[in-house]
């Protein structure tokens, strides 16, 4: 599907938001730019997304109730202190 896209001023593009979706890019995502006979050849860049925290919620794959900042900080000191 062909769409149209403006640079703005400052020579920023705008990808659509159809293309931007369905790509997964996100702010802070990297392209290749590349110069080719007749035109411009925009490539992303594996592994180069950045990933929001919404984007990682549920990868530690804890099921249980939310804990509090301080839950989680009593429990760090508690297996610190575990350690040798």
């Amino acid at each position: 599907m062909t769409q149209r896209a403006r640079i703005s001023s400052k020579g920023q593009l705008v990808l659509p938001k159809h293309i931007r979706e369905s790509k997964g890019l996100v702010e802070g995502a990297e392209v290749l730019v590349e110069e080719v006979p007749g035109g411009v050849l925009l490539t992303l860049v594996p592994g180069a997304r950045q990933s929001s925290l919404a984007d990682l919620v549920g990868c530690t794959g804890y099921a249980g109730a939310p804990k509090s900042l301080a839950d989680m900080e009593a429990a760090i000191r508690k297996g610190a202190r575990g350690r040798p």
